[in-house]
């Protein structure tokens, strides 16, 4: 124990380090309280303190009634953004996995917040149609997003509600070219966060762990703002794709 820094971090460091070179396997149980406490000379509160610090950093998971086991960090699907993707918020190619995915979704009329209605070019109390989506592989969520599209542009028409009529589930692009609104490009803003607490409660991840959020917006070719949306995954289970076409 002559490294510096608290016990409880020099514990969840070499844990992290034992779990990264394979020595605990995923979805294994680490060792119990007890075996942590004699192997490191440590306390009971300092142990629950390391396991505490894997739990945000998502190496590990608590089983209600079983323990805690190592959470299988490989990234098991692409998120592909690129020019040819999937005109869909949930653009994916599952890596490894035959996973059934399938997404849930609801839609309200609102009044855009003065952070949307920047983003849309349009005035804040403006009317738009709010979506909120839950993705899912296997049914597990495994992403969540929320799209914000200006009922100016969409109203009395077929295409107002995303996910119903005769054109749900095409996508921005294919929806709107329904009532003669072409979408020429969009723009995407990449950050990673911690998760809120909904966040990690939907993903099941622990509060406070890394996520990639992705905010995109499409503009048609008079570039005016047709919708926008945030989507959040999990750091440690999906990869960001991005296809760039330099053909143009």
């Amino acid at each position: 124990m002559a490294e510096p820094g608290p016990v409880y971090q020099w514990i969840a460091d070499d844990l992290m380090r034992r779990i990264d070179e394979g020595l605990l396997k995923p979805e294994s149980p680490i060792p119990s309280r007890s075996r942590l406490k004699e192997a490191y000379r440590a306390s009971d509160q300092t142990v629950d303190r390391a396991v505490r610090v894997l739990k945000a950093a998502g190496y590990v998971e608590g089983q209600f009634g079983r323990g805690v086991f190592v959470v299988d960090r490989s990234a098991r699907a692409t998120l592909d953004r690129g020019t040819g993707a999937v005109d869909s918020p949930f653009a994916t190619r599952v890596v490894g996995d035959t996973a059934e995915v399938d997404w849930e979704a609801s839609t309200v009329t609102t009044t855009a917040p003065p952070a949307i209605a920047e983003r849309l070019g349009i005035t804040t109390g403006d009317p738009v149609v709010m979506t909120r989506y839950e993705y899912l592989a296997n049914r597990r969520p495994v992403q969540l997003a929320t799209s914000w599209e200006p009922l100016a542009i969409t109203d009395g028409t077929d295409v107002a509600h995303p996910e119903r009529g005769p054109y749900a589930r095409r996508g921005v692009r294919g929806r709107l070219a329904a009532i003669g609104v072409r979408v020429v490009r969009a723009r995407e803003i990449l950050e990673s966060r911690p998760a809120t607490g909904w966040e990690a409660q939907a993903l099941g991840c622990a509060h406070g762990q890394c996520v990639t959020a992705v905010q995109r917006t499409y503009f048609d070719a008079d570039d005016r703002a047709v919708e926008t949306s945030d989507t959040v995954i999990r750091a440690d289970r999906w990869r960001v794709a991005y296809s760039i076409d330099f053909s143009s």
